[in-house]
């Protein structure tokens, strides 16, 4: 499993969620920025209530996906 430290996505997304980001590799917020938010959608378990919480996470961080770029 990730160790918590590495990762800097939001805690509060559901278990489904980090689990399906975590399967798929993602750990980073910096990540989504090289994906589509269609991409992320994608994933088993990523609802609209997650995908806002990795938009916000990102806006936090100066981040959007890169179809909003």
């Amino acid at each position: 499993m990730t160790n918590e430290l590495e990762s800097d996505l939001p805690v509060k997304l559901s278990q489904p969620a980090q689990r399906a980001l975590q399967g798929a590799g993602y750990v980073r917020l910096e990540q989504f920025a090289k994906l589509k938010e269609a991409e992320v959608m994608k994933l088993h378990s990523m609802g609209p209530k997650a995908m806002e919480m990795i938009r916000v996470a990102l806006a936090a961080k100066g981040l959007t996906f890169a179809d909003e770029a």
